[in-house]
């Protein structure tokens, strides 16, 4: 894989959730910033589903970074009010200099 290092200047917070018990048997979900990053953002596929009287918008993206040894699916990237959610992550080449994570974004 070959990746113009110039490519690398979209500005994204790599954050992490974190889980406290409420104390009735679930669980508060929030998300801690843990890394500013700089990637390479491509939409890959847009898609519409209508479901419980609503259109629901998907956005896919393959998101390229620098590699850290701290990403994980689960995590996500924001970029402002948009929210992308890590699907997979894998070193395209096994070269350790890049990731490739697949997202999720759903609509606003």
């Amino acid at each position: 894989m070959r990746v113009d290092p110039g490519e690398l200047r979209t500005e994204l917070v790599l954050e992490e959730a974190s889980r406290t018990p409420d104390g009735a048997g679930g669980f508060t979900e929030s998300w801690t910033g843990i890394a500013t990053v700089f990637a390479r953002l491509q939409p890959i596929v847009v898609r519409d589903r209508f479901g419980a009287d609503q259109t629901i918008e998907e956005v896919t993206h393959r998101v390229t970074i620098r590699h850290r040894p701290d990403v994980a699916s689960g995590m996500r990237f924001v970029m402002g009010d948009r929210t992308l959610s890590i699907l997979t992550v894998h070193d395209p080449d096994e070269t350790g200099r890049y990731l490739v994570c697949r997202t999720r974004e759903q609509g606003r």
